[in-house]
């Protein structure tokens, strides 16, 4: 049995963190390095990748930032073959990249709808494509949902709602198909509100709205969410799998 500490630790591993160029994705990937993972970097703003490849390397381990926008299925392939090549294995994906808006239902376009479901939903399902391609048994696949595909908070948001539901279906479809043949756990991460570009968008009234539905009272704060990621790709969470964990500040419970 390894010990318990032990098992949270990824040294010797290599993760990709999609959507690495700000917010989630670059505490994501600090804290994956903290861990003893080496990190490969997508997203679409290069030079944004850059500054977040030099935190991975203050952390002790090797970075690589991949110009990618995994609404393209190749760019997902070519993210994973960029993983491959610099270190020869992949065991960990966070599908981080995504969009949050906020339009009424009537007055969304079809474009705008289409869009966040592309990037939240079906991008997350070409980069589990391509990892999973490339992954042995033992590795694990994390995708970001958010609390909002579990409960509403009184925002117009259909199209990110919807999208952040698929990838709860889409997380238990692949956990059920790959964990027992190919030995990769899939799991899901559900966010409450965080502290973040989107978040300081809000206007007096949502903010109150929105911390009034957590039972803690507040936003969440950089860093609340690295735990339950290090969990879910550490070999701590070996016998976890199609699970949806939220990580909401008790927004589910109102």
């Amino acid at each position: 049995m390894i010990p318990v500490l032990d098992s949270f630790r990824l040294d010797g591993r290599v993760a990709i963190v999609t959507g690495a160029s700000s917010g989630l994705g670059v505490q994501f990937a600090q804290a994956l390095a903290q861990a003893g993972a080496d990190v490969v970097l997508g997203a679409r703003r290069e030079d944004r990748l850059v500054q977040t490849r030099s935190l991975v390397e203050a952390e002790g381990r090797r970075g690589l930032a991949v110009r990618a926008d995994v609404t393209n299925p190749e760019d997902c392939t070519a993210l994973a073959s960029a993983a491959m090549s610099a270190f020869a294995r992949v065991d960990v994906l966070v599908n981080n990249a995504g969009i949050g808006t906020a339009v009424p239902a009537l007055k969304e376009t079809p474009e705008q709808f289409r869009s966040v479901v592309d990037l939240n939903l079906n991008a997350s399902y070409w980069m589990a494509q391509a990892c999973a391609r490339v992954m042995l048994p033992g590795s694990s696949i994390i995708n970001i949902s958010s609390v909002l595909a579990l409960t509403s908070m009184g925002l117009p948001q259909a199209a990110y709602t919807a999208s952040k539901a698929g990838v709860i279906g889409l997380t238990r479809d692949l956990a059920q198909q790959w964990t027992g043949r190919k030995g990769i756990r899939v799991n899901a991460i559900a966010p409450g509100h965080f502290e973040s570009e989107m978040s300081g968008q809000f206007n007096e009234r949502t903010h109150a709205a929105v911390v009034a539905r957590a039972a803690a009272g507040r936003l969440g704060e950089p860093g609340e969410l690295n735990g339950a990621l290090i969990f879910l790709a550490s070999p701590a969470s070996s016998y976890v799998t199609g699970i949806v964990l939220p990580v909401d500040g008790g927004a589910l419970l109102t």
